[in-house]
């Protein structure tokens, strides 16, 4: 199989649009452990504690709800990486064994309606096989997705990448990671029906995944439903207002159709965001042009992968 995926400092901060304060902060919490490197997993820990932070959801109750589930769930290691989290206003829950628990009390969240209820009764008796099973298929379809992963970096078959993220999400369908990869292989590949089911795939899979809304924006701009494309756009910032390729694509669209106003909005939080990247100096040459009210083309940033 193929080397473990890492990331480093830079790029997760890229990646997720966070900042260096953030991650030092959730590592003085006990949340992240202090690295320069980043696994798959960590990733993934990393984004379900940035959503909570975009839903400005306190750091001490994330603290408070992580240890918690670490005392209640002693056989799961990290639950930010093996249990989906949700949010319902500042309280934090987890998905577990079909069932959605409060991170703090314990108490399990459901409509008391017989089927509930009966639901409730055999709880117990099945949870530990019910977690268990969860984990191997969640685990299993983490390796698929990052197979595909390294079949793409190091340039393998594309069929085999396109093979391994199915396999994924046939293990894991709320695999937002694997079906967004899926969607911009297609993207690429110029199969536009094919890559928008993928992405609207990955959105129902994860209604708050601001990447999924992005991509889904650069398809239509790349088609020419510009409307459409502004709006995913803003639904990406909705999602995640420190996403700077956003801001970007955004002031490309709004140059492009002559909105210059707009065009100069976006380019100049874009170079707040992002002030030292190729794409920067990009945006700044864009910018200074469009200030002596010259209009030109610039370089779209594509979409990514998760």
């Amino acid at each position: 199989m193929a080397t473990q995926q890492s990331w480093t400092r830079d790029q997760v901060r890229r990646v997720l649009s966070v900042t260096e304060r953030h991650l030092r902060s959730w590592e003085q919490q006990g949340l992240i452990p202090p690295q320069d490197q980043y696994g798959l997993g960590d990733l993934i820990a990393l984004r379900a504690l940035n959503t909570l932070r975009e839903k400005k959801v306190p750091v001490g109750r994330i603290k408070r709800s992580f240890q918690s589930l670490r005392d209640r769930l002693q056989h799961i290691a990290n639950p930010f990486i093996e249990l989906k989290i949700f949010t319902d206003g500042k309280r934090i829950g987890v998905h577990l064994a079909g069932q959605k628990m409060d991170s703090l009390s314990g108490q399990l969240l459901l409509d008391f309606d017989a089927k509930a209820l009966e639901t409730l009764r055999s709880f117990p008796r099945h949870e530990g096989r019910s977690i268990e099973d969860l984990r191997k298929k969640r685990a299993d379809a983490d390796e698929w997705f990052q197979r595909g992963v390294d079949l793409e970096q190091s340039g393998g078959p594309v069929a085999d990448a396109v093979a391994a993220y199915e396999k994924a999400v046939s293990l894991n369908p709320q695999s937002a990671g694997a079906l967004v990869n899926l969607g911009t292989i297609f993207f690429h590949q110029r199969q536009w029906a094919r890559a928008e089911e993928h992405y609207r795939k990955a959105v129902e899979a994860d209604p708050d995944y601001a990447l999924a809304q992005f991509n889904l924006g650069n398809l239509y701009d790349e088609r020419g439903d510009r409307l459409r494309a502004l709006s995913h756009y803003h639904n990406a910032l909705r999602l995640n207002p420190q996403y700077a390729d956003a801001y970007y694509n955004l002031a490309l669209l709004h140059q492009s159709s002559g909105d210059i106003m707009q065009a100069v909005q976006h380019w100049s939080i874009y170079l707040k965001l992002d002030p030292s990247s190729q794409w920067a100096r990009i945006a700044r040459r864009e910018l200074t042009k469009l200030k002596a009210a010259t209009l030109i083309n610039g370089s779209k940033a594509i979409p990514h992968h998760a």
